[in-house]
C-alpha cells in the first residue's frame, strides 16, 4: 500500500476514524495550556532547531515534586492564571495571534471569510451580540464567522472593537467550549476555528461533564490535513484527550492512526508527530502529571502495541515516501521511542540497517545519529555485542567519508554552520554512549580482535579531538567518559591485590584458578591499548586544565573591600586566551595562558605520586619557574610567572612540611610580592601565604635547625615592614595566617605573647603605614582609589579616652574608619585563634559596646532626622559598618570559643542592655540582623544555659520584629509582606529553630499569647516563597511538633494547633510555588496522621462545646476534618476520591515512601483526572445498577444457578 495521491483540501470535512463513536463520553480530561503546547512543540523540532545535546528530558526529569523546571513553572504560572489571561482579552492567546501568521501561509483566501456574504456594522454587532450569547441552542456560525471578520478586517476602530468585545465575552461562557465541535464542522473561516480550539486549552477541570468534549476531536480530525493547522493547534489537544480516553475507552487508537497515516503523506507526518508527543507524555513528562497507576497502563499499552508504530517507522523510512519532512518527523518519532521500546525490534529487525542508509545525507544526519546514540546508550547484558559491533564498524566507515580523521575539528566547528556544530555535539554524545555504556559489555568486544581495536583507537581519536572544541557543553560531555574511562584503568591497575573484584569491574571472563597471572597479563595489555590515547589526554587536560578558584575584591554595599572567594564555574572554565607576547623563550613562542594551564595542571595533581618523585618533581618544576622569572622581561610578564610560582607552591604542602629550608624561602619570597603593587600579586601572595599556614602551622613556631628563635617571633618583630604596603582587606588576611601560627603554640605563656606582639598595631593604630605620630590612610573604594586621609595615630585606648571627653571625637568619618579597620583586624585574628583570642577581646570588649551603643543612637537620630532616606547616606553606612563588625567579631569569637561556660557567662550578660535593648528600642530601619544571628549562634553554643534569657531574649527581639505596636497603628517588620527587610527574616527564624532545639523548656512557659505569637511567625515563614526562608520554617514547625509531643502540654498544644497546622500545611503543598518544601510538607503531614494513630492524644482535638455530636477518636475526627478540608478546596475531586486519599494517608502513614508516592498521586490527581480512575467517581452507582440488575434476572426463571440463589428451602 503507498500513500495516495490526493489534492487535500485543508477546509473540506472528512469522516475522521471509525473509532469516533467511541470518543464520547462523560467523564474529564485536561486540556494542555498554550505554553504547555509550545514546550511540546519546541521539544518536537528539537532535531531541526537545537545546537546543543539531545533534550534534559532524557538526562534529568524532575524528582516527583521537587524543583520544576523554569518551562514546567511557567506552565504551572500560566495555568494558575488562566483566568485572569482570559479576562485580558482574546487578542493576546497564542492561537488568535498565530492565525494571523498562518493567513498569510495559505493561499485559499475563501478559508478567511474574505467572502462571507455578510458583513456588519457596529449597530449590527450590537444586535448579534445577544444571539451570539445565547448558547442554549447551537451557535450562529454565519454570525460568528462574521463577528471574527469585523475583529480582523479593515473596517472601523469602533466595529474592531465591539467585536473584541463580544468574542471576550463569548470566552468567559463556561459552556462555550461545548460548541466547539458544531463551529469546527460549520465553518471555513480559519479564524474562527482558531477562536474555536482555543477554548480547549482553557476549559476548566473541574466539569465532571468535560470528557464529553472528546466528541471535539470529531471535528479535529477532519482538518487533520491541514499541516500547519494541525502541527500548530490538533496535536496537543489531542494528546491530552488521549492521555485520559486511551486504552480504557478508545482501545482502536494506535491501529486506526497508523491506518490513517498510510492514505496520505501529510496525515502521516501529523501522525508521527502525535505519535512522538504521547511517547514523550508517556516516558518522558508524566512524573508529576499523571497518577502512577496510569503511567504504568499508558506504558503498558504502549508497549504492547508498539509493532505497528515500528512497521509504520520502517514502511516509511523504507523509501516509502520521498518526502523530507515526513523522513525527518519519522526519525524523530523514531528517537522519543529508542530508549524504551523491547531490544528485539532494534536487532531483530532491519531497523539499525535502515537508520545507517540515512547517515551520509546530510539533511537526515544528525536525527540519524541522535537515533543512534539511543541505540549506543542502551546496555543490556552480552547479548547483542555483536549487532552493536557491527553498528559500530558500518558507521565508522561512513564517519571518516563525512569527516576525514586528519580534520581540524576545532576549526571546522568554529567555522561551520549550525547544522554542522550539531553533528560534532551529536557525535561526541554518539561516542561517549556507545563507550559508556559498554565499559561492562560490548566494548570489550572491540578490545578483542585487531580490526575492532584499530575502530576503537580511531573513536578515541576522534573523540580526543572534539574535546579541543571551543564549547562548553561539548567538553563537559567528552570530560565526563574520560574521567570514567581512566577511574576504571586506574581502580584496574590498584585493584590486583582483589582479583576477583578487578575481573568483576572489568568484565572480564576468566576462569578463578590461575587467575592472577592470567589477569596482570590481561590488565598490561589492556593499558598498553590505551597508553596513546591516555598519553594524547594528558596533553588536552594540560591544554583545557580549569582555572582554580580566585579571590575577586568587591566594594559591599557600604563601602567596604571585602573578598569574594569564586570556585570554578561555566565562565571561569572557558576563560580566553591573553594577549600573546612576542618574546622568545628557547626558541618557542609562549603565551600567558599556556603558562596559566601548564601551572594549574602541575597544581592539580599534587598528592597523586609518590612522595620521592613529587619532591624531584617539584624542585625541577619551581627551579624552571624561577629562571623564566629571570630571564623574562616586562613587568608583566613577571608578575604573571609570579602568581603561578605562588600558586604551585600553595598546592605541595605535603613537600613544604618536609623541606624547612625551602618553605622558608617560599614565604620570604611571599614577602616580597606583598611590596609588588601590580595588580593581582599582592592578593595572591596573601591568600598563598594564608593556604600556606594552614597546612604548615606547627613548623613556625619551633626552633627548626640551624634558626635561633621561632619564624614567628622573627615575622613578628619585621611585622610592620612586611605589611607596610597591603591595602585594608590584606592586612586583614595576613593577620588571619599570623593567627593561625599563634594557634599552633602550645606554650600558653608564648601564646599570649604572641598575640600581644600581634595586636600591638591594631591596639595602638589602625593604620596601614606609621610614621611618628602621623599616618596615611587609603580609601580603598573605586570612585576614590587616589584619596588619602591624614590623622594622628591614636591608640584604641585613648581614642576611647578622647570619646569620654568629647563623643563627637567619635563622630569624625576618620575616626569611624579606624574604629571599623581595628574590629576587622580582630575579626580576622578570632577567626584563627578562637578561645585563645580571650586576652584580647578582654581588652577591648566593655568600650567596643559603649561604641556600639553611642553608633547606634547616631544612627537612630539621623534616620528619625531624615526618615529612610538617611539609611542610605554614607555616613549612616559607615556606622551601620562597625555595629556590624562589632556584632561580626563578638560572634566569631563565641562560635570558635571551647571553654563555653565560662566565657559565657563572662561575655554574655554585659550584652543584653546595649545590643538586645539597643535592637528593641531601635527604629525598625536601624535594627541590625546580625543580632539575630549573634544570639542564635550564642543559643546553639550554650544550649540549655541560655533558657533563663529566653524570656528577655522575645521581649527584647520578637515581638518588635513581627509587630510594632502603636496607638495609632499596627506595623510590622517581616509579616507585612515577604519583600521587607530579607537579612532579618531568615536570621529571625533561624534564632526561633535554635530556641526550639535547644530551650524548649522556655517555650512551654511562654504566655498563650506569645506561643501564638511564636505558631504564627513559624507559619508566616513556611508560606515564603523564599526557599530557604519556607524550609527553616518547616524544620522549627518539625521540631516544635516533635518536642511538644513528648511534653506533658502535648494536648494542649495539638487541641489549639493540629487543625491550623494540617490547614496551613495542605495550602502550600497544593501551591506550585511551594514545590521545593515537598519532602518536609510530607514530613509534616506524616507527623500529624501518626500521631492521632499512636495514642499520645489524651483529649479530642475537636471543640466539645461546639460539635454536635461525639467523635470515637481523634482518628476519626482528623479523618473525617480532612475529607471536608480537602473536598472544600477541590471542588472537581469528587467524595469518594477524596475519601480513598485520606484513607489512604492513614494506611501508608508507617511507610515514608508509600505515604511519599500517594500525596503525589493526590497533587496530579487534584489538577487533571485519570480516565481509569474516573469510574471510581460512579461506584455507588454502579454497584446501585448492579444490585438492579440482580434483581430483574431473579424474576426470570433459569437466569441465575440455582446455588447462586439464597433462600430458606429444606429438602423434606
Amino acid at each position: 500500500m503507498g500513500f495516495e495521491k490526493m489534492v487535500v483540501n485543508p477546509y473540506m470535512k472528512k469522516k475522521g476514524f471509525k473509532s469516533q463513536r467511541r470518543r464520547g463520553g462523560e467523564e474529564g480530561f485536561q486540556i494542555a495550556t498554550p505554553e504547555r503546547k509550545e514546550r511540546r512543540l519546541s521539544d518536537r523540532d528539537a532535531g531541526e532547531e537545537k545546537k546543543g545535546f539531545k533534550s534534559q528530558r532524557r538526562r534529568g526529569g524532575e524528582e516527583g515534586f521537587q524543583i520544576a523546571t523554569p518551562e514546567r513553572k511557567e506552565r504551572r504560572l500560566s495555568d494558575r492564571d488562566a483566568g485572569e489571561e482570559k479576562k485580558k482579552g482574546f487578542i493576546v492567546t497564542p492561537s488568535i495571534a498565530m492565525s494571523s501568521i498562518v493567513t498569510t501561509m495559505v493561499s485559499d483566501s475563501d478559508g478567511f471569510g474574505s467572502d462571507l456574504g455578510l458583513s456588519l456594522s457596529v449597530f449590527d454587532l450590537s444586535m448579534a451580540a445577544e444571539k451570539l450569547r445565547d448558547l442554549s441552542q447551537p451557535i450562529d456560525v454565519a454570525l460568528l464567522d462574521a463577528t471574527v471578520a469585523a475583529f480582523y478586517g479593515t473596517g472601523s476602530k469602533e466595529e474592531r472593537t465591539a467585536a473584541d468585545h463580544i468574542l471576550r465575552d463569548l470566552q468567559n461562557i463556561p459552556e462555550m467550549w461545548l460548541q466547539v465541535v458544531h463551529i469546527l464542522s460549520n465553518t471555513q473561516n480559519l479564524n474562527t476555528k482558531f477562536f474555536a480550539l482555543q477554548e480547549t486549552y482553557g476549559v476548566d477541570n473541574s466539569d465532571h461533564q468535560y470528557g464529553s468534549g472528546l466528541r471535539a476531536t470529531s471535528g479535529v480530525w477532519r482538518v487533520w490535513r491541514d499541516e500547519e493547522y494541525n502541527r500548530y493547534y490538533v496535536c496537543p489537544p489531542n494528546i491530552q484527550i488521549l492521555k485520559h480516553e486511551w486504552p480504557s475507552r478508545w482501545r482502536s487508537f494506535i491501529p486506526d492512526l497508523v491506518a490513517a497515516a498510510k492514505t496520505s503523506e501529510t496525515i502521516c507526518e501529523n501522525c508521527m508527530a502525535i505519535l512522538k508527543l504521547l511517547s514523550e507524555e508517556v516516558f518522558d513528562f508524566s512524573r508529576g502529571e499523571m497518577t502512577q497507576q496510569k503511567i504504568k497502563e499508558l506504558k503498558q499499552s504502549l508497549n504492547s502495541e508498539f509493532q505497528l508504530i515500528h512497521e509504520l517507522c520502517l514502511y516509511v523510512l523504507s523509501a516509502a515516501s520521498q518526502r523530507t519532512e515526513l523522513i525527518r518527523a519519522t526519525l524523530s518519532t523514531l528517537h522519543a521511542f529508542l530508549s524504551w521500546i523491547p531490544l528485539g525490534y532494534i536487532f531483530e529487525s532491519p531497523l539499525l540497517e535502515t537508520l545507517l542508509n540515512f547517515v551520509p545525507v546530510p539533511s537526515y544526519r544528525n536525527l540519524t545519529l541522535q537515533c543512534l546514540t539511543e541505540v549506543a546508550a542502551l546496555n543490556f547484558g552480552d547479548f547483542y555485542n555483536m549487532q552493536y559491533v557491527k553498528m559500530y564498524n558500518i558507521f565508522m566507515v561512513q564517519l571518516q567519508a563525512i569527516l576525514p580523521p586528519n580534520t581540524n575539528i576545532p576549526d571546522a566547528y568554529a567555522q561551520g554552520s549550525s547544522e554542522e556544530q550539531a553533528f560534532i555535539q551529536n557525535l561526541a554524545l554518539f561516542f561517549t554512549s556507545f563507550y559508556k555504556a559498554g565499559f561492562s559489555s560490548h566494548i570489550r568486544v572491540l578490545e578483542s580482535s585487531q580490526e575492532n581495536i584499530s575502530a576503537l583507537l580511531l573513536g578515541l581519536e576522534y573523540l580526543i579531538n572534539i574535546s579541543y572544541v571551543d564549547d562548553t557543553e561539548v567538553f563537559k560531555v567528552c570530560l565526563d567518559y574520560w574521567n570514567s574511562l581512566v577511574l576504571e584503568l586506574f581502580e584496574a591497575h590498584h585493584n590486583l591485590d582483589n582479583p576477583a573484584a578487578t575481573v568483576a569491574m572489568m568484565g572480564l571472563q576468566m576462569p578463578f584458578p590461575g587467575i592472577v597471572d592470567g589477569l596482570g597479563s590481561q590488565l598490561l595489555q589492556r593499558r598498553q591499548l590505551y597508553g596513546g590515547p591516555m598519553s594524547k589526554l594528558r596533553l588536552l587536560m594540560i591544554c583545557r586544565m580549569a582555572k582554580p578558584e580566585e579571590v575577586l575584591i568587591v566594594e559591599d554595599e557600604n563601602g567596604n573591600i571585602v573578598r569574594e572567594t569564586m570556585k570554578d564555574n561555566d565562565v571561569l572554565v572557558q576563560y580566553k586566551m591573553l594577549k600573546k607576547l612576542n618574546k622568545q623563550l628557547s626558541g618557542e613562542d609562549w603565551t600567558w595562558n599556556n603558562l596559566n594551564t601548564l601551572c594549574w595542571a602541575i597544581g592539580s595533581i599534587s598528592g597523586s605520586m609518590m612522595e620521592e618523585q613529587e619532591n624531584r618533581f617539584l624542585v625541577m618544576v619551581i627551579r624552571d619557574l624561577l629562571n623564566l622569572c629571570e630571564i623574562t622581561k616586562g613587568k608583566d610578564n613577571k608578575a604573571v610567572i609570579a602568581s603561578n610560582i605562588m600558586y604551585v607552591v600553595g598546592q605541595y604542602p605535603r613537600f613544604l612540611r618536609a623541606h624547612w629550608k625551602f618553605l622558608k624561602t617560599v614565604v620570604n619570597k611571599l614577602f616580597e610580592f606583598m611590596h609588588e603593587t601590580h595588580p593581582g600579586v599582592q592578593d595572591m601572595a596573601c591568600d598563598t601565604f594564608l593556604k600556606i599556614v594552614q597546612k604548615c602551622k606547627r613548623k613556625f613556631v619551633v626552633v627548626q635547625l640551624g634558626e635561633s628563635e621561632p619564624f614567628v617571633s622573627e615575622l613578628l618583630t619585621s611585622l610592620p615592614t612586611t605589611i607596610a604596603d597591603l591595602e585594608h582587606h590584606q592586612i586583614h588576611t595576613f593577620y588571619e595566617s599570623v593567627s593561625q601560627m599563634i594557634q599552633a603554640e602550645s606554650d600558653p605563656q608564648k601564646r599570649d605573647e604572641y598575640l600581644q606582639r600581634l595586636m600591638e598595631l591594631p591596639n595602638q593604630a589602625s593604620i596601614l603605614k606609621s610614621s611618628g605620630h602621623t599616618c596615611c590612610v587609603q580609601a580603598h573604594t573605586r570612585n576614590y582609589s587616589g584619596l588619602r586621609f591624614h590623622f594622628s595615630v591614636q591608640k584604641w585606648a585613648e581614642i576611647i579616652g578622647q570619646a569620654r571627653q568629647s563623643v563627637d571625637f567619635l563622630k569624625d568619618q576618620d575616626v569611624i574608619r579606624t574604629v571599623l579597620n581595628i574590629l576587622q583586624t580582630n575579626t580576622s585574628v578570632a577567626s584563627s585563634l578562637g578561645t585563645y583570642f580571650l586576652p584580647q577581646i578582654s581588652l577591648i570588649f566593655l568600650d567596643m559596646l559603649n561604641v556600639y551603643r553611642m553608633y547606634s543612637e547616631l544612627i537612630s537620630t539621623s534616620i528619625a532626622e531624615g526618615g529612610p532616606f538617611a539609611s542610605r547616606t554614607s555616613y549612616v553606612k559607615l556606622l551601620r559598618s562597625v555595629k556590624r563588625e562589632t556584632l561580626k567579631l563578638i560572634e566569631t569569637f563565641l562560635d570558635k570559643a571551647e571553654d563555653q561556660a565560662q566565657i559565657g557567662k563572662q561575655f554574655v550578660p554585659p550584652m543584653m542592655d546595649p545590643v538586645l535593648g539597643d535592637y528593641a528600642r531601635n527604629l525598625p530601619d536601624a535594627r541590625e540582623s546580625e543580632v539575630l544571628s549573634l544570639f542564635a549562634t550564642i543559643i546553639n553554643k550554650y544550649k540549655g544555659a541560655m533558657i533563663d534569657d529566653i524570656p528577655r531574649i522575645f521581649e527584647a527581639v520578637f515581638q518588635c520584629t513581627l509587630e510594632v505596636r502603636s496607638k495609632a497603628a499596627l506595623s510590622s517588620m517581616i509579616t507585612k509582606n515577604f519583600e521587607d527587610y530579607p537579612e532579618h527574616r531568615l536570621k529571625f527564624f533561624s534564632l526561633l529553630r535554635a530556641i526550639a532545639t535547644h530551650c524548649f523548656p522556655a517555650l512551654i512557659r511562654l504566655s498563650s499569647q506569645q506561643l501564638k505569637l511564636v505558631m504564627d511567625s513559624i507559619i508566616w515563614a513556611f508560606r515564603h516563597t523564599e526557599r530557604n526562608i519556607a524550609e527553616t520554617g518547616l524544620n522549627l514547625l518539625l521540631e516544635m511538633m516533635k518536642n511538644f509531643q513528648t511534653s506533658e502540654f502535648c494536648n494542649q498544644f495539638y487541641r489549639t494547633y493540629f487543625v491550623t497546622i494540617e490547614q496551613e500545611i495542605f495550602a502550600v503543598l497544593t501551591d506550585t510555588f511551594h514545590k521545593p518544601g515537598f519532602k518536609l510538607h510530607v514530613l509534616v503531614l506524616q507527623h500529624l496522621f501518626c500521631l492521632v494513630e499512636s495514642g499520645s492524644l489524651t483529649e479530642p482535638l475537636w471543640d466539645v462545646t461546639t460539635v454536635p455530636y461525639p467523635y470515637p477518636n481523634n482518628a476519626m475526627f482528623v479523618r473525617e476534618y480532612t475529607i471536608k478540608l480537602l473536598g472544600t478546596s477541590f471542588p472537581n475531586m469528587t467524595t469518594t476520591e477524596v475519601t480513598q486519599f485520606v484513607s489512604g494517608l492513614f494506611e501508608s502513614r508507617n511507610d515514608l515512601s508509600t505515604f511519599k508516592n500517594h500525596i503525589r498521586d493526590f497533587l496530579v490527581q487534584s489538577k487533571e483526572f485519570s480516565a481509569q480512575d474516573n469510574k471510581d467517581l460512579y461506584a455507588e452507582e454502579a454497584a446501585a445498577q448492579r444490585e438492579r440488575e440482580r434483581q430483574r434476572m431473579l424474576t426470570i426463571p433459569g437466569l441465575i444457578a440455582p446455588n447462586e440463589i439464597q433462600d430458606e428451602m429444606v429438602d423434606s
